[in-house]
């Protein structure tokens, strides 16, 4: 395997080398070298003048979702850490996204790629997996995700990624590119570069504390808000400012959500969550597509109902400001399950109210009047 060329190769290179490893890192770098930021659009909302809403679209990255740059953290640094050498098979829990970009930059450098995650993970995440040549791990009982990758990993001699744990370390929160960073910069020609909120989902955490701890880093006041989901314990671990709180049901907004308060999640970095029921995620996910033209996914349905909330809230205090969240990746990934009416049907979910309450807020500026749970950081009196 050639060495790819770095985007700024040193001219005088050591003598000494690592081989395999130098390498693989130098393809990786290479890989982001080639990809360009991804785009910040905003919605236009007319009877929301004063308020303006950017879309981070993370679903433009080459595997499809905001999970490529944690990929290619996680990535470099196992590498770096020296995880993974050559053969060396990668083993990571996920529900999907994670996976499908992990495999890609697995087959990248030439590992083994496995992938543990629940039985009910779409179809179309699986088939993207298998496509980058990885191989599915699927096990009935999501609770048992993490204890199968770790055991799956000690029977192939492999390295558990374990994005959850790492996934807020493996990312440079002070800058070097990473999203919070590439927000800001995109922000800059705007009328109102300086957002009053970022709205973030959360998965592993990972996110979520990459932005908050760049917003305290650079001295900004935009606020972080968290949007958790209705089958997942961050929420409850947040409000609480307990760790050990859990959850029994597993999520069904692939991404995110968690049964168990992952330590790459940081609580004291956000300003505020909400958690937002799946029939209005699903909801908010319909009306968005129907606004873009195009389908988004249901993580993004959850983003953008936190979002409207927010701007409802500032709508009632004509206060001017912008917003911005994340489109976390296409809904093409779901047409057999948040698209299908038989399959929300089968688990009890009818976005139509939410739907209609949305659909008109956006159309007219009215309040929006949904009951969701709510809560503040207790410590932001502080700051």
């Amino acid at each position: 395997m050639q060495p790819l060329p770095f985007c700024q190769q040193n001219p005088v290179a050591p003598a000494y080398r690592r081989g395999w490893v130098d390498e693989a890192v130098a393809a990786i770098e290479a890989d982001q070298c080639r990809t360009a930021d991804t785009h910040l659009i905003r919605l236009i909302v007319p009877a929301l003048a004063g308020i303006d809403i950017y879309l981070k679209d993370e679903s433009t990255h080459p595997t499809g979702s905001l999970k490529h740059r944690l990929a290619r953290s996680l990535f470099l640094y196992a590498l770096c850490n020296g995880h993974i050498s050559e053969g060396t098979p990668v083993i990571e829990a996920s529900s999907g996204s994670t996976a499908v970009s992990e495999a890609y930059f697995a087959q990248m450098i030439g590992v083994p790629f496995y992938a543990v995650m629940p039985r009910t993970t779409s179809a179309e995440k699986i088939a993207a997996i298998e496509h980058y040549g990885g191989k599915c791990h699927l096990i009935d009982d999501g609770r048992a995700l993490y204890a199968e990758a770790a055991a799956l990993a000690a029977r192939l001699n492999g390295h558990y990624m374990d994005q959850f744990t790492f996934a807020e370390r493996a990312t440079d929160w002070r800058g070097n590119n990473n999203i919070a960073e590439s927000v800001f910069t995109q922000l800059k020609g705007e009328p109102r570069p300086i957002p009053d909120w970022i709205v973030m989902g959360a998965g592993t955490g990972g996110t979520s504390a990459t932005i908050g701890r760049y917003l305290r880093y650079r001295q900004y006041p935009t606020r972080l808000c968290v949007a958790d989901v209705e089958h997942s314990a961050f929420f409850d671990c947040f409000r609480n400012r307990n760790r050990t709180e859990v959850c029994e049901r597993p999520s069904l907004i692939e991404g995110v959500g968690r049964p168990r308060c992952e330590p790459s999640f940081v609580p004291s970095v956000v300003d505020r969550m909400m958690k937002i029921p799946d029939a209005a995620t699903i909801a908010a996910m319909n009306v968005l597509s129907r606004r873009l033209r195009r389908a988004v996914g249901g993580s993004t349905g959850t983003n953008f109902l936190a979002l409207c909330r927010l701007a409802s809230e500032m709508r009632k205090a004509n206060a001017t400001g912008s917003l911005v969240t994340l489109i976390c990746d296409s809904g093409e990934r779901y047409r057999q399950t948040y698209y299908e009416p038989a399959w929300l049907a089968t688990r009890g979910l009818d976005p139509a109210p939410t739907e209609a309450a949305l659909s008109s807020f956006l159309a007219t500026g009215e309040p929006l009047t949904l009951a969701v749970d709510d809560a503040a950081n207790p410590q932001q009196a502080r700051y």
